[in-house]
């Protein structure tokens, strides 16, 4: 039978140079290679991806280099800074306010959705909906409507929170002894954390104020923050701006308890799930772990905190004055019921997630800045036998 096949030589003869296998070197020459067989070391493979990622590589390089550069010289002119130092609370206290500040900031925009979507829930339907008729409405500025109070409030409240937090769970540590505090530790973040927020929020509480009413009127009933309290003292007097102080503690007092305990207790577990020990790994890892213990944290903080943000943005907008604080709440709660109470929750679960991810990712890496250690995942001291 004819065998209409070609031969193994016919193919090495027509594909000469082009296969990706080595030929063998018994096969005689003409089988090897032709002469219009392409010089393959003139034609180097050039992959985009593998471009895109040496660049990356190098600009990450130097980025590091910077960093590392500018961190001597920082660390350098604060002096060496001395655990549970006042140096060290106040780099603690720099270190949040950047932290809170800056996140707190950038995300205004989700912040003024939720804000108007509390006050009343029919106002849109959805983020983007929002956002374009805001734009539309206001200009772009409009979506930025609260930025100067809320970056002032959560300044002054982040520097409090992270600094106080730092001395209060080392005062309690202290009271407990370095040996219930290993098995008490997780109270003693409660009420660390407690302490800080409830001297916190008297801090954030007049910005708190003027943000949401900013948010909530349309249009704002004050271009800047001086001005949105010059016009609440001015009708209200001081008191004005603190009318919101008790439902502001009942959002924000469990939500750093939760914000606080929960990170912790995550970073530990994270490290004890990972291989070696916590200093055994980089500064680039110890901030991935800080930004994924922080998001969980932010996701079970924002459930806990959500109806009392509710009650805040509602008293601040439809507080009569004179009203005593009980029957605003409860004139509120009879308008909107239980349900209403979790109304823009989906929003604030990203918002909170995100920002606190990335309060924490800021906070631990400005303490890596300052030659400090990162938050949590301290192993507990070793047993010494008798």
């Amino acid at each position: 039978m004819l065998n209409v096949l070609p031969t193994p030589a016919t193919l090495s003869q027509a594909f000469a140079g082009c296969s990706p296998f080595a030929q063998r070197a018994s096969e005689p020459q003409s089988t090897r290679l032709s002469k219009w067989s392409a010089r393959h070391e003139l034609y180097p493979v050039w992959s985009a991806t593998d471009d895109a990622k040496n660049k990356a590589n190098q600009l990450s390089d130097a980025a590091v280099a910077e960093f590392e550069k500018a961190s001597s010289k920082a660390q350098a002119k604060a002096g060496k800074i001395e655990l549970y130092s006042p140096k060290y609370y106040a780099a603690c206290t720099f270190g949040g306010i950047m932290a809170c500040g800056l996140t707190h900031t950038a995300v205004t925009p989700l912040d003024l959705v939720k804000c108007r979507r509390q006050v009343d829930s029919k106002m849109y339907k959805g983020n983007f909906e929002a956002w374009g008729k805001i734009g539309r409405a206001e200009g772009f500025r409009g979506v930025f409507t609260g930025w100067g109070p809320t970056f002032w409030g959560y300044s002054v409240q982040g520097g409090l929170k992270y600094g106080g937090y730092e001395f209060f769970k080392k005062f309690y540590g202290d009271l407990a002894g370095e040996e219930n505090f290993h098995k008490y530790k997780t109270l003693i973040y409660l009420a660390g954390s407690a302490s800080a927020e409830f001297i916190a929020d008297l801090g954030l509480c007049p910005f708190e104020a003027v943000k949401v009413r900013m948010q909530t009127t349309i249009p704002p009933f004050a271009k800047t923050t001086l001005g949105g309290i010059s016009t609440v003292t001015g009708k209200e007097g001081f008191g004005g701006l603190y009318k919101g102080l008790y439902p502001l503690w009942g959002r924000q007092i469990p939500y750093t308890m939760m914000k606080f305990a929960s990170f912790e207790t995550v970073v530990e577990m994270i490290y004890n799930y990972l291989p070696g020990q916590k200093s055994e790994y980089g500064k680039g890892a110890q901030t991935a772990v800080s930004f994924t213990a922080g998001y969980i944290a932010g996701i079970l903080c924002a459930i806990v905190s959500h109806p009392a943000d509710v009650m805040v943005s509602k008293l601040n907008a439809n507080r009569q004055p004179g009203e005593a604080f009980g029957a605003a709440t409860g004139r509120i709660y009879k308008d909107i019921g239980f349900a209403g109470l979790w109304n823009g929750l989906p929003v604030r679960i990203v918002m909170i997630g995100t920002l606190t991810g990335l309060q924490w990712m800021i906070y631990d890496y400005f303490k890596i800045f300052m030659g400090l250690p990162t938050t949590g995942g301290a192993p507990p001291p070793a047993e010494q036998k008798a």
